[in-house]
């Protein structure tokens, strides 16, 4: 029996990577997108079911969820919807702050809360949420971003242990820096007195080392394909690279270590 797959932010990079390797694995993809003229090729494949949602305004997401469950048995739902902000916080406008936790966040806390009743009534499904190895450990100037995935993986390991008891499994995919147009999207936060900083941070990240987002959709095939209880799952090479190195020395080392190659010794610096 074809198995089914429903994916937020559909419409590019790593979410039109996983509807376009499900298909590929002989899934029905449900791809959701805020606007279904982008869909670009999923479009004219078959078993490829186009939806408009964007989760930052889920008027329509109740109603979405009971159409579709009551024509396909889903057995997967992706939350991949978001985008990156970037900047000091003293440069963020509330409307940044707003618009960053609606859709990372809060998309994902509400597309979750409307599946969980289906999945419970069935007895079986997998949700898997797309943290990002700013979920694990931080960077500098990403303050806002860091705590919409931050704020996924507590919730989703959280959610793990009550839904665990009806049959559900939960998971988050952490990608790292990833081929997707994501730097070239990113919204800034501007403030004078920080552009040193993040021109250097900026200057930090190596290109060489991302992934195609085809690498992130067979990371999360193998999350949902598994059948292991396993949370977390890393999907990319710097991303495994940082994640032991810091598992190596700590939190606080691997802390100060990033602080001092992206911006140098400071006086304020505690010698070791």
């Amino acid at each position: 029996m074809m198995k089914t797959i429903f994916i937020t932010g559909a419409a590019s990079g790593i979410g039109k990577a996983t509807a376009t390797y499900f298909h590929s694995m002989g899934w029905h993809v449900i791809a959701s997108m805020r606007n279904t003229n982008q869909a670009g090729e999923l479009e004219n494949l078959p078993n490829v079911t186009l939806k408009t949602l964007d989760v930052v305004d889920n008027s329509n997401l109740e109603s979405l969820v009971a159409e579709i469950t009551a024509l396909y048995s889903v057995d997967v739902v992706v939350n991949n919807a978001g985008y990156g902000l970037i900047g000091p916080i003293e440069g963020t406008s509330d409307d940044q702050i707003t618009k960053q936790l609606n859709t990372n966040l809060l998309g994902t806390i509400n597309v979750t809360k409307a599946f969980i009743p289906y999945f419970r009534s069935k007895g079986s499904g997998i949700f898997i949420n797309i943290s990002s190895m700013g979920g694990v450990f931080s960077f500098p100037l990403n303050a806002i971003y860091h705590a919409t995935k931050w704020g996924i993986e507590g919730f989703s390991e959280s959610l793990a242990f009550e839904l665990k008891l009806c049959g559900v499994k939960v998971k988050t995919v952490a990608p790292g820096s990833t081929r997707t147009g994501f730097f070239q999207n990113l919204e800034f936060a501007t403030h004078p007195d920080y552009k040193e900083a993040l021109d250097k941070v900026f200057q930090s990240f190596d290109e060489k080392h991302f992934s195609d987002p085809s690498i992130v959709a067979e990371v999360i095939y193998e999350a949902a394909t598994d059948n292991k209880d396993q949370l977390r799952y890393l999907a990319g090479e710097d991303v495994n690279f940082l994640y032991n190195k810091w598992k190596e020395i700590g939190r606080e080392a691997f802390h100060m270590e990033l602080q001092e190659r992206i911006f140098g010794k400071t006086q304020t610096d505690t010698p070791l």
